[in-house]
């Protein structure tokens, strides 16, 4: 009989090695385009801030994406919100131009001064070589779905350099409030090595230190709920705003490639008019310093308002580096008010305020015991839970179902796209 039971021990080994295999493709192709995609944004960035005059250019490359995507990119111009539909309700294979489509025009948004992220693009691209994996190889109908999970969480990890975090992000960002363990082994295993494969080719993060994280006390586990609020209604400003304004351009000017253009010149002259050269880009070194010294109270605001205006009128990036920017610059201004060392906060707003734009509390927590230590478990993990309860039913993903509403009256299983219509024709 133990002979029996030995080989049934060993059944699961088939589906593990299957997955092993089939993610490490996965996390080979996703790590290498992040690469790759990570570098030419860097020179992006240097080249414009060595040439202050390419902003001026910033309407007409919005011009060109928005022409690019017209002509080319019909299908995929959804981005995200595409991988998680297909992912949810699949009807064909992701074209691959995805790929080169976001990478060119997130290269082009950076490059001329555009407010905008590197997430974004990491995770289409991800999900698209991913697909492209499916329609290769003679798999199954759902192993697809679990193709594109780890796509997406190859993406994520190799860009940020968080494996663990990206693992959970692509498992958390489907549906509010559920995760699907049956992708846990192909999205860990992409994005522990699609990172380790995004540091072969020399990629370098950046690094953020909290010098000292003062034990939980009261107080301070008080003043991370009070903060998580705070994030969480700010993340739920981020997402709403970028959708106003996407949808009142799309009401207002019916030619597409015309929305960037008019975001393009707008940001420009916001930018040559308040010199607001630090709320341009990624914003890197204004994320350092919120790490480091007290800033303007009014940073993240600034950044907001840049950032919304850059995305929403069609410009091609991510929303997360952005909402780092946002949550790190907040919480350094709440020190003062919440009496925690400014460091802690700027690390809490830092994850808390992406929970609550994208509903992802426990893959935000992770990341911040992976970029900030351990120690920081306790406050972020309050800080971003709070914030995804006070962020409500919105999210910078619409097409993200609702798995366990937050809230009572709130349908589950329908797209936070579908939800505003409801609420309000209940409210009628």
């Amino acid at each position: 009989m133990k002979y029996l039971i030995f080989p049934q021990r060993l059944s699961a080994l088939p589906h593990i090695g299957k997955w092993l295999l089939l993610s490490a493709l996965v996390a080979a192709l996703a790590g290498s385009a992040s690469a790759i995609f990570l570098f030419w944004v860097d020179w992006a960035t240097q080249t414009r801030l060595s040439h202050a005059w390419l902003i001026w250019l910033l309407p007409l490359a919005g011009f060109a994406v928005g022409m690019a995507y017209h002509l080319l990119g019909r299908e995929v111009e959804a981005g995200n919100n595409l991988l998680i539909d297909e992912i949810h309700d699949p009807k064909k294979t992701i074209p691959l131009r995805m790929a080169p489509l976001v990478l060119i025009g997130t290269v082009a948004t950076h490059l001329c001064g555009g407010s905008a992220g590197r997430e974004g693009t990491a995770v289409q691209m991800g999900g698209a070589l991913a697909d492209q994996v499916h329609k290769w190889l003679p798999l199954k109908p759902d192993d697809r779905r679990l193709l594109l999970m780890a796509g997406i969480s190859a993406g994520f990890a190799s860009v940020f350099g968080t494996p663990l975090a990206g693992a959970i992000f692509g498992l958390e960002v489907l549906a509010m409030g559920r995760l699907r363990y049956d992708a846990i082994l192909p999205c860990l295993a992409a994005a522990a090595l699609g990172d380790q494969v995004s540091l072969s080719w020399g990629v370098q993060h950046a690094h953020y230190r909290i010098p000292f994280i003062p034990s939980p006390t009261l107080w301070g586990l008080a003043a991370a709920v009070l903060a998580g609020a705070m994030f969480g209604l700010t993340g739920k400003l981020f997402a709403e705003s970028v959708h106003a304004v996407s949808g009142g351009l799309k009401r207002l000017i019916a030619f597409p490639p015309l929305r960037p253009l008019l975001g393009g010149a707008v940001v420009a002259l916001a930018a040559a008019w308040i010199h607001a050269d630090a709320y341009l880009g990624l914003g890197v070194p204004t994320i350092v310093s919120a790490f480091q010294q007290p800033l303007p109270a009014y940073d993240f605001a600034g950044k907001l308002a840049f950032t919304v205006t850059t995305l929403g009128s069609g410009f091609k990036g991510g929303e997360v580096t952005p909402l780092f920017y946002i949550g790190a610059t907040l919480g350094n201004a709440l020190s003062p008010i919440l009496h925690l060392p400014f460091p802690l906060l700027a690390g809490m707003g830092f994850v808390a305020v992406f929970a609550g734009a994208a509903n992802t509390p426990l893959a935000s927590t992770v990341m911040a015991m992976e970029l900030f230590g351990p120690e920081i478990g306790v406050y972020a993990g309050l800080a971003c839970v709070v914030s995804y309860l006070c962020s409500g039913h919105s999210g910078i993903y619409r097409a993200q179902r609702v798995g366990v509403a937050k809230r009572r009256g709130v349908p589950e299983n329908i797209r936070l796209a579908e939800w505003p219509a409801l609420r309000d024709g209940r409210s009628d």
